[in-house]
């Protein structure tokens, strides 16, 4: 691997990653419930981390980060962790993780309209066109034709909505990570972000009284080796690979290599839990992440 393509080798091992979370956390949340599952996994995740910076870098918490990064990091913390992966866990549960995953393609999309109203960034034609590719690919996957009286969603309207919320919080925490990392460390960005994430979820969970359900999880064995296994390629590694990828090459191209989760998925998903793919689904994937692909080019 060559240093000048280090990013695109890291959003490629980040899309691996989050194909083995993906569906290690959709086991996991079957059995516990997803609210325990959110706040579980990123106390793994935080212990990963600590244990790796505590070893490589002498420093358990990053007490060195600039105050600016804090605050944006802690920002995409919540963004990205509280409401994008509370939507998305929530939505495994419903809709599984392979359409789950197929709707978060759209999260690239959103980082560019995201990037166009907010920071001004230019979207041309063919960026444009890549946009309404990658909706076409997926609505052929989530609409079906109801009649002669339009389309109608095949999958829960529930789980749908809260994987675009989901595709939603990453597209927001990804912007603003980009904007509070700058050049520093990526598994210490990380940390904070996860910290955040903690902190939002346990002020949620106060007012909505779930820590029993958290107390219970705990002891399901089969369901904390899930969310240990999805810890590790999730919170630790994968998003921690994702800032390297964002910081060694352009956001977009990160993006676009980080989207192949939806494709990289069907052959688990079908092998281990034994789902029916259909041709269309497959074409609807690869419409989606080439979509992803031509936003970017």
């Amino acid at each position: 691997m060559t240093l000048s393509h280090a990013g695109e080798f890291a959003a490629l091992a980040t899309a691996c990653f989050w194909t083995v979370t993906a569906l290690s956390f959709e086991a996991a949340g079957r059995r516990v419930g997803s609210l325990a599952l959110n706040w579980i996994r990123l106390v793994i995740g935080l212990l990963f981390l600590t244990l790796f910076r505590t070893l490589f870098k002498g420093e358990a918490v990053p007490v060195s980060a600039p105050r600016s990064a804090w605050i944006w990091l802690s920002l995409s913390g919540l963004v990205g962790f509280v409401f994008g992966d509370l939507c998305l866990f929530k939505a495994f549960t419903l809709i599984g993780s392979r359409i789950s995953m197929l709707i978060m393609a759209l999260a690239p999309v959103l980082t560019a309209w995201l990037g166009w109203v907010f920071l001004g960034e230019r979207l041309t034609l063919l960026n444009m066109a890549g946009m309404a590719l990658t909706i076409t690919g997926i609505a052929l996957v989530v609409l079906e034709r109801n009649g002669g009286r339009g389309f109608k969603l095949n999958h829960p309207a529930e789980g749908v909505l809260l994987a675009l919320g989901g595709a939603l919080g990453q597209a927001g925490g990804l912007v603003l990570s980009k904007y509070g990392m700058g050049d520093y460390d990526a598994f210490a960005s990380t940390q904070i972000r996860i910290l955040a994430g903690l902190a939002g979820f346990s002020v949620l969970y106060l007012f909505m009284r779930v820590w029993p359900r958290i107390g219970a999880a705990f002891r399901n064995r089969q369901a904390m080796w899930l969310m240990t296994v999805g810890a590790f390629f999730g919170p630790f590694l994968g998003v921690s690979f994702s800032l390297i990828a964002v910081q060694n090459t352009h956001a977009g191209i990160a993006s676009t290599i980080m989207a192949l989760v939806p494709v990289l998925i069907i052959a688990p998903a079908v092998l281990l839990f034994r789902e029916k793919v259909t041709f269309r689904e497959i074409i609807g994937a690869a419409i989606a992440v080439g979509g992803v692909a031509l936003l970017f080019m």
